[in-house]
């Protein structure tokens, strides 16, 4: 993937989700079909309000209900027009190299070369006992597999030998792209994470979830530092936040308060953190993560981000937990319409009052 530069004109917003299971209006639990459906909605609607990239992560558990990503993307493929499509991320770890590659590079063909893939370790493990992994072979399986993806890129054929699989000698894979795929690795703030993605020359994808997004300069200072050494070209670096947005501070608050909370507590039980506290809620909407209220609070926080890390691309997650559908298709047309030109104001004044 080609940089970007870090104007507002060259900043590319976009948003992501996990499928989370719903609740409507009345409080009634949706099911997975209509979960899956409400997300082609979703993403249909970010195509039309002028986002730049819609990403569905992978999970194996039963309050997100998607588990196929790619398979929704190629729905969305053939609904939408520009925006571009990717994951949230692929779990590399449990998954095949090589029908991953495959996956992405029909999604590539059948969105005109709109496809893209995040790679990471995922969040959660459920995927290695599904499919057969030991976990005890966290960190050995996704070094093995990213190695083996990172040769797949090339289109040529393939000799290679790791530890994880049986070697491949001169192996040919289909299909290919008509201009290659573009593939990032997501970390969450390791630094041999971070140089690994200078190593393999990938786009680096931060996950900021907790805290100011100020902690995570340094890794983007240590990625160009990497970079710069192994003599690559510039890179780009985006990052991933979670927010909601609504027509005014305090509506977005109240829409999203109860969801997070609860979603936070049923993560936090199974790692054995403390319930959330009253307040914190409020302190990550006003000094850490959470990208919350109407669309100039939003945008000033979005702009505020982008200029302290430079990155070229920063993806909102709009879903959390049971929030209703229509109060994240709200959302996303207020990003769309409002959020993103807004924050391109902001960076393009700065740009000008710095020259």
């Amino acid at each position: 993937m080609t940089g970007t530069s870090e104007t507002g004109s060259g900043l590319q917003l976009g948003i992501d989700t996990f499928g989370d299971v719903t609740q409507d209006a009345q409080g009634r639990t949706e099911s997975y079909p209509e979960v899956i459906r409400h997300v082609v909605e979703q993403g249909v609607l970010a195509d039309r309000v002028g986002l730049d990239f819609f990403g569905v992560g992978e999970h194996h558990r039963p309050d997100y209900a998607i588990s196929a990503p790619d398979v929704v993307l190629a729905g969305l493929a053939t609904a939408t027009q520009r925006i571009r499509l990717g994951t949230a991320v692929t779990v590399l770890s449990s998954d095949d190299p090589i029908r991953v590659f495959q996956r992405f590079a029909t999604l590539d063909a059948i969105s005109s070369g709109r496809a893209e893939v995040i790679l990471g370790r995922g969040s959660f493990t459920e995927s290695f006992p599904l499919f057969g992994h030991d976990l005890r072979q966290y960190d050995e399986l996704f070094s093995d597999k990213l190695d083996l993806f990172t040769r797949l890129l090339e289109e040529t054929p393939v000799t290679w030998q790791g530890s994880t699989r049986p070697p491949l000698v001169d192996q040919e894979v289909f299909p290919r792209t008509a201009a290659g795929l573009t593939a990032w690795i997501a970390v969450g703030g390791s630094p041999e994470s971070v140089v690994r993605a200078a190593r393999y020359r990938m786009p680096l994808m931060l996950a900021v979830i907790g805290g100011d997004a100020e902690r995570f300069a340094p890794f983007v200072q240590l990625y160009h530092q990497a970079n710069a050494q192994l003599g690559n070209p510039a890179l780009p670096v985006g990052l991933h936040s979670p927010g909601h947005v609504a027509d005014t501070d305090e509506q977005a608050r109240d829409e999203l308060r109860e969801h997070w909370t609860k979603n936070r507590d049923t993560i936090g039980a199974e790692r054995g953190w403390p319930p959330a506290q009253p307040g914190d809620f409020e302190r990550e909407v006003e000094h850490g993560a959470l990208y919350v209220g109407s669309p100039e609070t939003v945008a000033q926080k979005i702009a505020r981000t982008v200029r302290l890390l430079g990155v070229q691309r920063f993806d909102l997650k709009y879903s959390h937990g049971r929030l209703p559908h229509e109060h994240m298709m709200r959302s996303i047309e207020l990003l769309g319409t409002s959020v993103a030109p807004r924050v391109r104001e902001l960076l393009a004044q700065e740009a000008d009052a710095g020259a």
